[in-house]
């Protein structure tokens, strides 16, 4: 049976660690990488928009000596109503590995549960575990060993804020979640998490000696027109030079982009010391290339 990469869970902390520790060497590599996916096929399906998912997917099966293969959900039979199954089947026979990135995480399921090579999620409505590994793996560059240590998410409950919680439980570290009512994470998962994870309203309260601040945008694709209660409704969320001083002297910040300078961060953080969103946007690229070789055994 494949091995698929749906949620940050569907891989065991060692598991994680392995990958992101392979991340780093690849990384270290560079100009030097092996060709250890020569000759397999990555397909990928998109019907959300992309730059970091895209490129660094594209880019990471290129540099692995692999090929790629972007397919637009409207461009596919997927787009005109042929059953997820049969998809799974065809692609299964042509392909190594397939990454989506969609709307529906109970698509993604019904497509792993008829494949016969591996799937990944590129991002879905409940999970961006792409994110959390990249993520995960530039707070180690910079600040080493993540037990015992403390994350702060602050904003909107949404799917890589699902894909952080994942990570505290499994990773041993604690996550304090600041959200305004209505915008909570999923309390299955919170439960799940247990003592991992605090919620909690305050943004002040959840900084408060932190080593890492982390954010995303306050309205994600397909909520637009949410857009003017969602500033309402988050403007005391935004990551400003206040709030990072709150944090430990020593605190870096995460975005996982695009970014809205003046809403989720001020131009001050995102662009300031503490922010290392340019250093987890390439981990993308490595952090996915190691995912690759471990999902297909290379």
């Amino acid at each position: 049976m494949p091995r698929h990469f749906l949620k940050l869970s569907d891989l065991s902390a060692a598991e994680i660690n392995r990958v992101i520790e392979r991340a780093r060497g690849l990384k270290a590599q560079k100009s030097d990488l092996p060709r250890s996916l020569s000759g397999k096929t990555l397909a990928m399906i998109f019907t959300k928009n992309s730059t970091r998912t895209r490129v660094s997917f594209e880019a990471g099966v290129a540099k692995l000596g692999g090929h790629a293969l972007f397919l637009h959900g409207d461009a596919t039979q997927l787009g005109r109503s042929e059953p997820i199954s049969d998809t799974a089947k065809v692609l299964s026979r042509m392909v190594d590995a397939v990454m989506i990135r969609n709307d529906s995480h109970a698509d993604q399921q019904e497509l792993a549960a008829n494949a016969s090579v591996p799937v990944i999620n590129g991002l879905c409505n409940l999970h961006h575990p792409c994110q959390l590994l990249a993520d995960l793996q530039t707070w180690i560059e910079h600040r080493g060993p993540l037990a015992g240590k403390t994350a702060a998410w602050i904003g909107d409950g949404n799917n890589v804020c699902h894909s952080w919680i994942e990570a505290a439980k499994l990773l041993d570290f604690k996550l304090r979640i600041a959200c305004p009512k209505g915008y909570e994470p999923s309390s299955a998962l919170l439960a799940w998490a247990g003592d991992a994870v605090e919620l909690m309203r305050g943004a002040a309260f959840a900084a408060n000696g932190a080593d890492l601040i982390v954010t995303d945008t306050w309205t994600s694709m397909g909520q637009e027109k949410e857009e003017a209660k969602r500033l309402a409704a988050f403007t005391p969320y935004t990551v400003n030079a206040e709030l990072m001083a709150r944090a430990r002297p020593d605190a870096i910040f995460q975005h996982c982009l695009p970014a809205h300078r003046g809403e989720e961060v001020t131009g001050e953080v995102i662009d300031g010391p503490q922010s290392v969103v340019w250093d987890e946007a390439e981990n993308r690229l490595w952090a996915q290339m190691a995912l690759l070789e471990f999902l297909l055994e290379a």
